[in-house]
């Protein structure tokens, strides 16, 4: 994995992942805006209304479909269509931050979420419920952080994934660094 460096070569197919509230979807978003391509937010895909899961096969083939392009930028940490993702783009970008920093940000998403009722995903909220439960997001990220940290190096050795340009991004600063070295 290397630091950010100055590059103008930009890449086309680009893959943002990292724990739940680091920023993956406002840096695709930003990134999306920068390059004018495509953003596929996996979350929106994988969540039905009522907080359904899409079934896996669905969920795979509306990924493909998405990603039939030739320029994208797609973000989210779904293993069951990391295949399909990771195959088709030559950049990763890993926002690995620090787990109080993602902690923080994650915190005051939550809450900004459950006091506006802000809607995500065909039709879904954030709420107390949510929050508390057992499949709260806050919980999540507390489970995948670090598992995050072990795997990913793992994965970015596999053969199948030797193509992949990664990039670590280690803090908020250095992602905005790293945007900016990027911005045509």
């Amino acid at each position: 994995m290397e630091p950010p460096s100055v590059e103008t070569n930009l890449n086309q197919r680009i893959a943002i992942v990292g724990t739940s509230g680091a920023g993956k979807t406002t840096l695709a978003r930003q990134i999306s805006q920068q390059m004018g391509i495509p953003h596929v937010e996996l979350d929106a895909l994988h969540w039905q209304p009522n907080w359904v899961e899409t079934p896996t096969e669905v969920f795979q083939i509306q990924v493909a479909e998405a990603l039939s392009g030739d320029r994208w930028v797609v973000d989210g940490n779904y293993n069951k269509v990391r295949h399909v993702i990771w195959s088709r783009a030559d950049t990763i970008v890993w926002l690995d931050y620090p787990f109080p920093v993602v902690l923080g940000r994650l915190l005051k998403r939550t809450v900004w979420r459950v006091t506006t009722r802000q809607e995500l995903w065909n039709g879904n909220r954030e709420g107390l419920r949510e929050t508390f439960s057992q499949d709260s997001i806050l919980l999540w990220m507390i489970r995948t952080h670090w598992q995050h940290r072990k795997t990913y190096p793992l994965l970015f050795q596999q053969p199948e994934y030797a193509h992949l340009k990664v990039v670590r991004l280690s803090s908020p600063q250095a992602a905005q660094q790293w945007l900016v070295i990027r911005s045509p």
